[in-house]
């Protein structure tokens, strides 16, 4: 049974959706609801495409309609809001179609995209204010400021108009013909999408299971949960940007508290996979936050066999710089990327004999070394692999004989710290190495071209993707004729790659 106050604000946020849906539309029109197809799903994931809308997230909604309810006298006093960057953009655009003028408050670590974004929607009517290193700062700055200038506050999340505005996509879903759906997994920052979502697909589909997801370290509404009323996270992580509150709006968690069946938290990994997962069946690239709500399907895929699921790609305002990360992060399908760490005697062959012996048709996607020891050598391989193969090949090591490590995850990996000890080189060469990004290429080149020739004394090679792979290549000679010798009979294309080249000297002094 709903208690009497949930109930009451559940009725009131029922009816402010139904306004909101007949003003909202000035701003923006209905986003797209698509089916994400998975080969290895047998029930279905549907997707609400926020990403498409004015702002390319869900937020113009919810700023839309608190701000068109605004009497005239708040209207000429001006708003001002914080936010991490979506929201603000919300703010702008409504700022610039209803001539109110908006200082908009934001962490100094949002993304550049998004702060050119508010500026390019709110023209002349918006002032940007960088506050702060998190969401938080930025709050108490706009609050200050608030106090000060009489403006009135458009909060991002925790204001019954904001999150009517918000339950609007759950209102096209409910329109589109495409449901009744059977579970719903709704992201989750500081709780009004996930609010106004919830309340109004309950309303329709009641036998729905509403699942809120959040971040492993940015679990603001579990811990509210646990505490039966919002409570403030000491630290929070910073990957999902667009849901990093450290502390529920006070309605949102009233709504979720009584809506939500479960909350269940997902890792960056998780995030990353689901954001290859929507690129690869929709050519979407939502930002981490918006492919939250993906993450949680798919970390609860084993249970969801013939359910229909609803997801929400609730923003795409991903900073360009940010995919590298994210690619790294993210699996590769069912493969996980792990990190061996292996034990070699340092001399010739000895590196080709581990490939050719254990790693020969392994899929190798990163390879670091450098020479430490004059007897030992541990080279560094990053392996994309199902747990059941990664088994396969430490069983392998373990049978042919090899000491060996599992570093994933280790700060060495993480800043590709490779150290190589300078006095331990005996006259060395290292090359430029371009080579075709087809299995087995790599190590062709290595067997025919180095083999029997040279020692290897370093090596950095990192898969980005391209038909082209890159590695900076170390080797030594026992005299300075062999490396001359060397240096003169290689082509500088071959077999397998098409381009090699020394690097000069005065580079290698720099990086050793």
């Amino acid at each position: 049974m709903e208690s009497d106050k949930p109930m009451s604000l559940l009725r009131r946020l029922r009816q402010e959706v139904l306004f909101a849906r007949q003003r909202i539309y000035r701003a923006g029109s209905p986003t797209p609801l698509e089916k994400l197809e998975l080969p290895d799903f047998t029930g279905e994931i549907w997707v609400k495409r926020e990403d498409v809308s004015p702002i390319k997230a869900y937020k113009w909604r919810g700023a839309f309609n608190r701000m068109a309810v605004m009497t005239a006298e708040e209207a000429a006093a001006g708003v001002v809001t914080a936010s991490a960057g979506n929201h603000a953009q919300g703010v702008a655009l409504a700022a610039g179609l209803l001539g109110v003028d908006a200082d908009i408050f934001m962490p100094s670590t949002t993304p550049a995209v998004k702060q050119n974004a508010v500026r390019r929607l709110g023209g002349d009517r918006v002032q940007i204010h960088l506050s702060g290193d998190a969401y938080d700062d930025s709050v108490h700055a706009a609050n200050h400021f608030a106090s000060q200038s009489g403006a009135t506050i458009v909060h991002a999340y925790d204001d019954l108009h904001v999150m009517a505005g918000q339950g609007t996509l759950a209102d096209e879903v409910v329109m589109s013909g495409q449901g009744p759906f059977d579970v719903a997994f709704l992201q989750i920052g500081g709780g009004g999408m996930a609010a106004g979502v919830a309340c109004w697909l309950r309303t329709f589909w009641p036998n729905i299971k509403l699942i809120g997801v959040e971040g492993v370290d940015q679990a603001s509404m579990k811990a509210a949960f646990a505490a039966g009323s919002p409570v403030r996270l000491d630290n929070i992580d910073i990957f999902c940007d667009g849901s990093a509150v450290r502390q529920a709006g006070a309605l949102p968690f009233e709504i979720c508290h009584e809506l939500l069946d479960d909350i269940i938290t997902v890792t960056n990994k998780e995030v990353s996979e689901a954001i290859r997962v929507m690129w690869e069946g929709l050519r979407a690239i939502p930002e981490p936050a918006g492919a939250m709500g993906l993450a949680g399907a798919l970390q609860c895929k084993a249970s969801l066999a013939g359910k229909r699921c609803l997801t929400v790609l609730c923003g795409a305002n991903l900073d360009f710089s940010k995919l590298a990360l994210i690619a790294e992060t993210a699996s590769s399908g069912l493969q996980s990327r792990y990190f061996l760490r292996i034990n070699i005697p340092e001399i010739p062959g000895s590196m080709l004999h581990l490939l050719d012996d254990v790693l020969a048709d392994v899929s190798i996607n990163d390879f670091l070394y450098g020479k430490t020891d004059p007897q030992e050598a541990w080279p560094i391989f990053g392996i994309d692999s199902t747990p059941e193969r990664f088994a396969e090949i430490t069983e392998k090591l373990n049978t042919s004989g090899y000491r060996w490590g599992n570093v994933t995850g280790s700060e060495d990996i993480e800043f590709r710290a490779i150290p190589c000890h300078a006095e331990l080189l005996s006259h060395p060469l290292f090359l430029k190495l371009e080579f075709y990004e087809r299995p087995g290429a790599l190590h062709d080149f290595l067997s025919e071209t180095i083999r029997g020739r040279a020692n290897f004394c370093y090596f950095n090679y990192r898969y980005t993707g391209e038909r082209i792979g890159r590695a900076l290549i170390g080797l030594e000679f026992s005299d300075r004729t062999q490396h001359e010798e060397f240096l003169a009979w290689l082509p500088p294309s071959g077999k397998g790659y098409r381009h090699c080249r020394p690097v000069p000297a005065s580079v290698v002094e720099r990086m050793i």
